[in-house]
């Protein structure tokens, strides 16, 4: 099987329609159609721009489209209409930095998703208050007439939820958060997340070289591994040297204690290889990069050898956190969605909601699961069949001039939802 891709169209072609449904981060969706644009990245701009102007929102540079195949299925790209997710691809290393607050709300949105999902690792301290701000968030102050004993049930905001959990983010909601406005509670929330090990991390299941199961991520700060719940190894993007890779295999080359480093890890398919190596390229350009004239086209192998050529041609964060503060304008409306719209609500008078979401949601806990936890620092561990519940890979990116290609062969394809 190969890299899922939109087929280039031919002449006769470029009249046809293509329909795509644009799922955004509160789950709910809007429609676009595509027409008389040849090329594939074009299109992922189109759909992105799209997005964008259906929000108001100026600083796009963050986000990115995502093809979504539920069934992980090749011929699902086969039938329209094609459904695409509106997701952060770029993680903001300093939220504070975010001018407008509809941005941070859209950041928000992705990290609740991601506490959701299990992809953002906590120890209990850090899990409780990031829920406790959700709840601030979403209900605003704690009311003993309106809030019952048990109220946080009502949530789903991690895959495993114990009661010691929801007792501890019941409390800071009633005491810390008092009094805080949405914004101010989302803003709390960001500011908290960004410190974790795994923030904006989109984990890419490999193998190391002993043939141990690992976790790849690219975050602001460099290329990182984990294995469980564990960091191994962080290479800072100044020491990374050279990604590359050949079929199955990446290679991260760089320098760590003034010693050449080479790490080695093997992928599922030769194409899942090649998508981990794009999305490594396009982190490190937009992260280390001051200026987006300084990056360079990479080749995947060595010069003698024929290899994939690839160059990120979008705005880098320096240049985007410059233009941020540049905006003037009178803020754009936030429309937050309402208390039961969010996936987070787990509630049968929603079910036609949920079963539309992307599938493989993490269950919910079973009966001995929800139980008091013993030990004070609970950490939530990266497991395939949890990783599963957003299959995805982006196909377009702000100002982005290259193609983002979509796998169906692997559980996390590039970087967020």
């Amino acid at each position: 099987m190969k890299m899922l891709r939109f087929r280039s169209p031919s002449l006769r072609s470029l009249d046809q329609e293509t329909l795509c449904t644009i799922r955004l981060l509160d789950d709910s969706e809007i429609s676009c159609s595509i027409q008389g644009i040849r090329r594939r990245d074009t299109r992922g701009q189109y759909l992105l721009d799209h997005v964008c102007n259906h929000y108001n929102l100026l600083e796009k540079d963050y986000f990115g489209i995502r093809y979504v195949d539920p069934e992980k299925q090749r011929q699902a790209c086969a039938q329209q209409p094609y459904t695409m997710c509106f997701r952060v691809k770029f993680y903001p290393n300093e939220p504070m930095k975010i001018k407008e607050e509809l941005t941070r709300y859209l950041l928000y949105l992705q990290l609740k998703r991601d506490v959701y999902h299990g992809r953002l690792l906590c120890p209990f301290a850090d899990a409780a208050y990031l829920g406790a701000c959700i709840i601030q968030a979403e209900l605003g102050d704690h009311d003993p007439d309106e809030h019952p004993s048990d109220y946080i049930r009502d949530f789903k905001l991690f895959p495993k939820q114990s009661l010691k959990l929801e007792r501890k983010i019941i409390e800071i909601h009633k005491s810390e958060l008092r009094a805080q406005s949405a914004a101010l509670a989302e803003l709390n929330m960001l500011q908290r997340a960004h410190t974790l090990e795994t923030y904006g991390v989109d984990p890419h299941p490999c193998k190391d070289f002993t043939g141990s199961t690992a976790f790849l991520g690219f975050t602001a700060t460099g290329f990182v591994v984990f294995q469980g719940n564990k960091r191994i190894h962080l290479l800072k993007w100044a020491d990374v040297s050279k990604l590359k890779f050949e079929g199955k295999t990446f290679y991260v080359i760089g320098i760590q204690k003034e010693k050449k480093l080479v790490l080695t890890f093997h992928t599922s398919t030769p194409a899942a290889c090649k998508h981990l190596w794009k999305c490594g390229v396009e982190n490190q350009a937009f992260y280390k990069c001051a200026k987006s004239s300084q990056i360079k086209t990479v080749s995947s192998s060595n010069i003698f050898f024929k290899g994939s050529r690839f160059r990120y041609s979008g705005r880098v964060a320096k240049e985007v956190i410059e233009a941020s503060s540049k905006i003037q304008r009178d803020p754009p409306t936030v429309r937050r969605a309402q208390f039961g719209q969010s996936r987070s609500y787990h509630s049968l008078s929603h079910k036609n909601l949920i079963m539309n979401m992307e599938p493989l949601v993490p269950a919910l806990p079973s009966t001995n699961e929800y139980e008091e936890t013993t030990t004070d620092n609970v950490h939530f561990q990266w497991r395939r069949s949890e990783l599963d519940a957003e299959v995805r890979g982006h196909i377009g990116s702000p100002r982005g001039r290259s193609a983002f290609s979509v796998s169906s062969l692997r559980l996390f394809v590039g970087t967020p939802f």
